[in-house]
């Protein structure tokens, strides 16, 4: 059933037309939205701060859609019967009886997510983060408005930039607040600490820290949160995820998403924040964002080893060491081995070398998928839409061009919605002071060699923050919320039950291959848990969604 044509309006934005701020501030955002839509409404949103997303009709039938730079408010829409329609869920836009688009599983399966525009329903779309649209006479135009430029500093004094750093922090941090009891997420990685230990600077207030837990070798992190606590003299509380939460909470958590969702990080998000939802709170502080635009993810740094190899004369490479390591010879020894492994990656340019880490294409997509499905789908697109994301951004260093492409896929495709659907589930609202826009802008005109120094990866965030965070902190390698599903499903007979019959069931379906989905769980999930746990974790989420969403849905 479609949503009514009443105004969409999310988030708190910043105007920077003086008018339309003081107008935002005495009568509230919707009333500065419908004067901007008499004015230039796309010339508004690409000058607005902080995060939003806004739809609205004018009585002439024409309407204006738009999101932040980030998406952090998602807004799906539809042209239904000349008319543009338009909520924050893609569900809600979604016929009686929806029609599934196949596209949109492969996409699933290949992302673990949806990226935008699609959708997992036919008819409606999600606008890209960055983007708004003007509906007129029948016809809807979509404009990326916003292009990231960066702009580096030259001779950078890092005693200025840490300065200007800190207060941004302290400013992004505080304004998250919103005069609510301060609670965030603790994870005890570097951003989450850092947001925690920023509230008693911003504001005074304690603030309340909540952590999960796994009992699990390799998994498990509270020492972290538990060190991060004590530092900053936090109001900390824990719990620990267990097989069996999983077994209660997968069901509601899958079908509490517009869409097939694959995140694993989501249900520990969810189990955190309903535990802070207990504890009375309203809203949570989360740390996304800071590894995406300083610098923190670790395959920043391999892919600066890859880039290496293009230093390699094209002659020794051409003639020399491809020929040699292609050898079923080198392919017998170890070392050999990964050597033609990194010639084979550092030979593929990017974007098109993250494909060679893909989970269902290294599985192969013949061996997963059904000929039916695979007669649906265009096993190109993904890797096509990847493309224009990495071509869209230019005249900046490899490592920025990383960063942007990040924004897109990592945040406001998976790592935005996993902590949106964690705490609206929960029942709590969420702000990220690390996407500030300030600090985004800050983030834009920082060395590349302040990102990635060398091979240290967000270089200039941990110095910049050393003396404020423990050592410990900072050394450390990043984890997260990490869910040890693999080795559960394992040893958990009423986890493995579950799993077993849904993936059983999503053969039913004529989507994967039912000799793909033996194999999957009585050999390779067994041989390797942590890997193949996660090809696991995708199927069974997907058809947990379909099972509640889309019930009678079987590929044709």
């Amino acid at each position: 059933m479609l949503e009514s044509t009443q105004p969409l309006i999310s988030g708190r934005p910043t105007f920077s037309d003086q008018a339309l701020h003081a107008l935002a501030k005495c009568q509230g955002d919707l009333a500065a939205w419908r004067e901007a839509m008499q004015r230039n409404p796309a010339k508004t949103a690409s000058e607005a701060a902080g995060d939003f997303a806004v739809g609205m009709h004018n009585p002439d039938g024409t309407a204006f859609i738009a999101v932040d730079r980030f998406a952090t408010h998602p807004l799906c829409y539809r042209i239904k019967d000349g008319r543009l329609h338009f909520a924050s869920r893609a569900d809600v836009l979604a016929d009686d009886q929806p029609e599934i688009d196949p596209q949109a599983i492969f996409d699933y399966l290949y992302f673990h997510m949806i990226p935008a525009p699609r959708t997992i329903y036919k008819n409606v779309l999600r606008l890209p983060p960055g983007h708004c649209g003007t509906f007129a006479n029948g016809t809807l135009t979509i404009t990326r408005y916003w292009h990231p430029t960066f702009s580096e500093t030259k001779n950078p004094s890092f005693d200025e930039l840490k300065t200007e750093f800190r207060d941004l922090l302290t400013v992004a941090v505080g304004e998250q607040i919103h005069g609510e009891k301060a609670a965030c997420f603790l994870s005890g990685g570097t951003d989450s600490s850092t947001v925690a230990g920023m509230v008693s600077l911003a504001t005074g207030q304690v603030a309340a820290t909540y952590s999960i837990g796994f009992d699990a070798q390799g998994y498990d992190e509270m020492e972290f949160a538990r060190l991060a606590s004590r530092h900053f003299k936090t109001e900390h509380h824990e719990y620990y995820v267990t097989p069996d939460d999983l077994v209660r909470g997968i069901p509601s958590v899958a079908a509490s998403c517009d869409q097939p969702f694959g995140n694993s990080s989501l249900l520990p998000a969810y189990y955190c924040a309903k535990m802070a939802r207990d504890d009375g709170v309203d809203r949570m502080l989360a740390g996304d964002g800071g590894d995406e635009l300083f610098g923190g993810n670790s395959r920043y740094a391999k892919q600066r080893v890859f880039g290496w190899y293009q230093y390699v004369p094209g002659l020794v490479r051409s003639t020399v060491m491809e020929p040699l390591l292609k050898t079923r010879a080198a392919n017998s020894f170890v070392l050999t081995r990964k050597a033609g492994s990194y010639v084979e990656q550092a030979g593929s340019p990017m974007p098109d070398r993250l494909q060679l880490y893909n989970l269902v294409m290294r599985l192969g997509f013949d061996d997963v998928l059904t000929p039916q499905m695979l007669a649906r789908v265009d096993t190109t697109a993904p890797l096509q839409l990847q493309r224009e994301i990495w071509n869209s951004v230019s005249d900046c260093t490899d490592l920025n061009k990383e960063l942007a492409f990040d924004w897109r896929f990592t945040l406001a495709d998976s790592d935005l919605p996993k902590v949106r659907y964690a705490t609206e589930l929960a029942g709590v609202s969420v702000g990220f002071p690390m996407l500030d826009s300030r600090l985004l802008d800050f983030s834009l005109k920082l060395p590349t060699e302040y990102k990635l120094k060398n091979l240290t990866l967000r270089w200039f965030f941990k110095e910049a923050l050393r003396g404020f965070l423990p050592d410990e902190i900072i050394a450390k390698k990043k984890q997260g919320f990490g869910l040890p599903f693999g080795v559960w499903a394992n040893n958990t007979p009423s986890l493995q039950a579950m799993a077993k019959t849904s993936l059983h069931n999503l053969a039913d379906r004529g989507i994967v291959r039912r000799a793909f989905i033996q194999t999957l769980l009585t050999e390779r999930l067994p041989e390797h848990p942590g890997y193949f746990g996660e090809m696991v974790w995708i199927l069974m989420m997907l058809e947990q969604w379909l099972a509640a969403k889309a019930p009678a849905y079987r590929i044709g």
